[in-house]
């Protein structure tokens, strides 16, 4: 009985110890991020550069806190756009045949607005009970915590978060894709601090064998942004 009360006491202390060292990262990571600062900023507009196979592709991004958002990349004289106004989220993808814009699905809009610079994914992921510590890992041979996020839809995102900076520097999620399992791993880098705002200017992304890397070229802090932006014409 003496035994069992010992462990059960071992138990319940590494959970309270495995929850305040979690949480503490999550400190830390808001407060490298600045993430408090960018909750307040009130537009975000970001000028970039997306690479994939030797093609080279420019895309604007529009973002107006709390949730609007608004990616227009380009290619041939075509425009792909993805927005979301507050309310609904639309794509238009002259790629796949039509210039129509098609509603996205719920899960679509989830997706899209993962993207906003205005929201501390991590601090919201951890007060949901969402986020698990799991243990430590190495990128790029420096140390970095791994934490599991459980995300909606079943999707489970492993984050790693840099020992010494408290900066992401890598994600990698497994989705289905058409029946298919897809592995997608992503490395944020570079790392600038543009009007209070910490941004990692460059990410590259592998799937399937195919690197796709984006560069952000400038970063613009409360620029003036009409609601209209976000509206599909």
């Amino acid at each position: 009985m003496k035994k069992l009360i010992f462990v059960m006491a071992g138990l319940i202390m590494m959970s309270v110890i495995s929850a305040q060292s979690l949480d503490e990262i999550v400190k830390k990571y808001t407060e490298a991020n600045k993430l408090d600062h960018v909750s307040s900023l009130k537009t975000i507009k970001v000028t970039a550069n997306l690479s994939i196979q030797g093609m080279e592709m420019p895309m604007v991004l529009w973002m107006k806190n709390p949730n609007k958002i608004k990616s227009v990349t380009s290619f041939n004289g075509q425009d792909m756009i993805q927005v979301f106004d507050g309310d609904k989220g639309y794509v238009v993808n002259p790629m796949a045949g039509s210039t129509d814009p098609v509603e996205m699905t719920p899960d679509q809009v989830k997706q899209t607005l993962r993207s906003s610079m205005f929201q501390n994914f991590m601090a919201n992921y951890f007060k949901n009970g969402q986020l698990t510590l799991d243990g430590e890992d190495k990128v790029n041979d420096k140390p970095a915590f791994k934490i599991k996020a459980a995300i909606e839809g079943g999707t489970v995102i492993d984050m790693y978060i840099d020992k010494s900076s408290y900066f992401l520097v890598k994600t990698s999620t497994t989705t289905s894709q058409g029946g298919m399992t897809v592995t997608v791993d992503s490395y944020p880098t570079d790392y600038t601090e543009t009007s209070g705002v910490m941004i990692p200017m460059k990410t590259t992304t592998s799937a399937q064998g195919m690197d796709i890397l984006i560069n952000f070229t400038k970063v613009e802090v409360d620029v003036p942004m009409e609601d209209s932006v976000f509206k599909i014409k």
